[in-house]
C-alpha cells in the first residue's frame, strides 16, 4: 500500500505540478522581455503595441486612434495578436 501511494504521488507530480511550474515559468520569462514596440494581448483580450515599461506595469497604444492604457505586466497574456488558431 505504501509502494502504490508513492507511486501515485510521483504521476501526480510529474502530470500535473511539473507542468503547471513549467509555463509559470515560461509566462514569467516572457513578461519579464517585454520591450518597446512589441505587440501584446492582454488577458481581456485587448491587443495593443506597448510603448513604454515601467517595473511592474507597462503602457500601451491601441488601434489607429492611439489610445493609451496603463496595465500590470501579470494582465499580459501573450505576446503578438491572439487568434482563435492559437488561442490556448
Amino acid at each position: 500500500m505504501g509502494v502504490s501511494l508513492v507511486v501515485l504521488i510521483a504521476v501526480f507530480y510529474f502530470m500535473l505540478i511539473r507542468p503547471e511550474n513549467k509555463r509559470k515559468k515560461e509566462a514569467a520569462k516572457m513578461r519579464s522581455e517585454l520591450a518597446v514596440g512589441d505587440v501584446i494581448t492582454t488577458i481581456g483580450g485587448i491587443v495593443g503595441t506597448i510603448c513604454a515599461v515601467k517595473e511592474e506595469t507597462i503602457v500601451i497604444e491601441t488601434g489607429a486612434d492611439r489610445v493609451r492604457m496603463e496595465f500590470t505586466k501579470w494582465a499580459i497574456s501573450n505576446k503578438g495578436a491572439q487568434t482563435s488558431e492559437n488561442a490556448k
